[in-house]
């Protein structure tokens, strides 16, 4: 699989118009060995999302983190995009330690790419899981979030 990640950050941030408010950056979006793909996203540290506490807000948290995991799905299943709307199902995020300064958010697809295409193909609504881990430049966790995406049929 070849993946353009320029492409894919013009993609995300054309669409959500949010992210770009909050200055995501794109770091990185690449197919993984095993055939999965993975987005490498960052919030810088900016006073416009902190919290009361002086780190990033967890609604910003939250959407680099959908952030992330959007691009996964988009590289991952682009292709099909003339068929099907991708859209989050549900999400769930679990914030583990205070994050302070800069953050990562680094999320992979959870199925492979063909089993949800298969699904589609067969006409049914596929549902799949992106993982999230977030952590600060340095490396220390902070967070971890799961969105399960859908491939709405056309």
């Amino acid at each position: 699989m070849t993946i353009d990640s320029r492409k894919v950050a013009a993609g995300i941030l054309e669409a959500v118009p949010f992210a770009r408010t909050l200055g995501i950056e794109f770091v990185e979006v690449a197919p993984e060995a095993d055939g999965g793909v993975r987005a490498v996203v960052r919030l810088p540290d900016s006073p416009a999302t902190h919290n009361h506490i002086g780190g990033p807000h967890a609604g910003a948290m939250f959407t680099l983190g959908e952030t992330a995991s959007g691009a996964v799905v988009l590289a991952a299943f682009g292709h099909l995009l003339d068929r099907a709307v991708p859209l989050a199902v549900r999400a769930e995020i679990a914030y583990r330690k205070l994050a302070m300064g800069p953050v990562l958010a680094t999320a992979r697809l959870g199925r492979p790419v063909a089993e949800v295409a298969e699904e589609l193909a067969a006409g049914e609504r596929p549902e799949f899981p992106v993982a999230v881990q977030v952590a600060t430049e340095s490396g220390k966790p902070t967070s971890e979030m799961t969105v399960i995406w859908t491939l709405r049929p056309n």
